[in-house]
């Protein structure tokens, strides 16, 4: 059986692959990070829970690759460039079985981010993972959820939707094929943090926040710290490939209520639209354009035709949602 200090030195402990901007890294009381100068530092936390977040039995390497994913996309809406993270697990019990694929597939995103895992915590106790990442962003670039202004027009990154349809199948609240549960599964449990998009938004857009408890929530979040309201298209909404194949009333209300999408959604200057493609062709990301802000408080849904459209819609939320 490995010992806390065995395990972690194993499956968690490497040189710096940055020493410039991580000088000491595992091992210490703390570590030390170094980001540029002038530079602010951008952090956040984020907890995933054994049959909360995940189901019981997870694949362990997708399920490190995850659990980093989600904070990465914090720093993705931010605009914020990654340097390290931290790592606080709780074990039932030491299973090499578990950790090595487990370590892989949260160390293999970390390098593909330059991020470096510089210290944490291990204990006993039901299967509970909380990261805190650390990334840097200039002064004043920060995109934050308070900058949206009315006029702007609202985009969001990528496809909506696959993922709540996945849990869907598992649930059996509805039937799916085992290709279409197979490919919406993967965007379940290996979303794709749209750091590089984030990062190309510097200057463009106003606001913006990752979608990972469904949109019309995490939107809801940026017009009330705005102080504004919007209008969303709701045929406009780009649907995942799987979802696609779906009847419109659950495309629309899976696409905007789903959850654990992890896309952006922002705002920006409708003066700056042809900017923005560029910043997704740049990213390697699609973009779309969905709706638009404006003063009235409150978010308003209409379909192509401009007809409004009524749909009953909750985001997750940890003490309410089953």
């Amino acid at each position: 059986m490995l010992s806390e200090f065995d395990l972690i030195a194993h499956y968690f402990t490497r040189p710096p692959r940055h020493a410039d901007r991580v000088p000491l890294g595992v091992g210490d009381d703390c570590a030390l990070l170094a980001p540029a100068a002038g530079m602010q530092l951008a952090i956040s936390s984020d907890m995933l829970v054994e049959g909360r977040h995940f189901f019981p039995e997870a694949d362990p390497r997708l399920l490190g690759h995850k659990c980093l994913a989600v904070n990465l996309s914090d720093l993705a809406a931010m605009g914020a460039r990654p340097l390290a993270f931290t790592l606080a697990l709780a074990l039932p019990e030491a299973s090499s079985e578990w950790l090595a694929p487990f370590s892989e597939g949260m160390l293999a995103l970390a390098d593909a981010h330059g991020c470096e895992l510089i210290g944490g915590d291990t204990t006993k106790g039901p299967l509970n993972i909380c990261i805190t990442v650390f990334g840097e962003v200039a002064p004043g670039a920060a995109l934050r959820r308070d900058a949206a202004v009315a006029g702007d027009e609202i985009w969001v990154s990528g496809s909506l939707g696959d993922a709540r349809l996945a849990l869907a199948g598992y649930r059996h609240e509805i039937p799916l094929d085992d290709a279409t549960l197979g490919e919406a599964a993967t965007r379940m449990h290996a979303p794709v943090p749209r750091v590089a998009l984030g990062l190309a938004l510097g200057g463009i857009a106003h606001a913006a926040i990752d979608v990972s408890d469904g949109l019309a929530g995490d939107l809801g979040h940026i017009l009330e710290r705005s102080k504004v309201g919007a209008v969303l298209n709701v045929d406009a909404l780009p649907a995942g490939s799987m979802l696609r194949k779906q009847p419109q009333e659950l495309r629309r209300r899976f696409a905007l209520a789903g959850g654990d999408d992890y896309e952006l959604c922002f705002t920006a200057p409708r003066a700056r639209h042809e900017q923005v493609l560029a910043a997704g062709a740049a990213a390697g990301v699609a973009v779309t354009c969905i709706g638009r802000v404006d003063a009235q408080p409150g978010l308003r849904l209409e379909d192509t035709s401009g007809a409004p459209v009524s749909l009953q819609l909750s985001s997750f939320d940890h003490f309410a949602s089953p």
